[in-house]
């Protein structure tokens, strides 16, 4: 039976209650384990607030902001944590943005601007992330983030958020080489498409969610619950021999050739 207790979790991305991060949160919390939650701050503090609210029935024991942009926020986050926990088991990257720009039209059109910063916050974080988790996963650990299709094939207007993607599944494999020797495991949920705050930036999300429904074998897309179950998974010590894998979880989309 799949049980966390005992196990430390930080969850970031939560952005409102159609996050996936928010469905792996509930997962990880159903399954016992202690979570700590981060939040993106801004100056009239609505993140804050909005997240804080939704997370409260889940007793986290740590809310902290995390801006992946400044190093001097994440030394403090975790600086926090190791005070407060002095060790981190899981840890959860459900990091991604891209400037309109990146996800409609031609995609040579794209800023350079535009490119740098989607690649710094969907890309580079989980990086980052890990580095400063690393010390703290004393006793191993499970590092998990999400990935969608459109890092390995061509999804229209999902443009440079595609290039991220490739970009993070490659970091998965080389930290996950990385760090196994410290027994933590480092893996990807490549997701179907789920209307979230952040995919309903990009060009036809709702035609994507029609055509997985239509075409995938389950005849339906994923909740962010089962993405959630998934992670959980994974966090586990049933998934004590799976790292550096990219696991699917989109209904069986990924499989069809037409």
């Amino acid at each position: 039976m799949l049980n966390l207790a005992g196990k430390n979790a930080l969850v970031t991305g939560i952005a409102n209650n159609r996050s996936i991060a928010w469905g792996i949160a509930q997962q990880l919390a159903a399954a016992g384990a202690n979570l700590g939650i981060t939040y993106l701050p801004d100056e009239k503090g609505r993140f804050e607030k909005k997240v804080r609210e939704l997370v409260e029935p889940l007793n986290p024991s740590l809310f902290l902001p995390c801006d992946v942009q400044n190093d001097a926020q994440i030394d403090e986050l975790f600086g926090a944590i190791a005070q407060q926990w002095g060790k981190v088991d899981i840890l959860i990257h459900c990091l991604a943005f891209a400037d309109k720009e990146g996800l409609v039209g031609d995609f040579s059109a794209i800023p350079r601007e535009s490119f740098t910063k989607a690649l710094d916050i969907s890309t580079f974080s989980l990086t980052r992330l890990a580095k400063s988790a690393k010390p703290l996963m004393t006793e191993g650990g499970s590092i998990v983030t999400l990935s969608y299709l459109g890092g390995v094939k061509v999804i229209p207007n999902y443009n440079l958020m595609g290039i991220a993607k490739a970009g993070l599944e490659m970091s998965v494999k080389y930290l996950a080489a990385e760090m196994g020797p410290q027994n933590v495991r480092v893996n990807a949920i490549s997701a179907g498409p789920i209307r979230t705050l952040a995919s309903s930036a990009v060009g036809g999300i709702l035609d994507m969610i029609h055509h997985v429904e239509e075409i995938a074998p389950l005849r339906r897309t994923v909740t962010q619950l089962e993405v959630g179950n998934t992670a959980a998974f994974l966090a586990s010590d049933l998934a004590s021999g799976i790292t550096g894998q990219v696991i699917y979880v989109d209904a069986g989309y990924e499989i069809m050739g037409m």
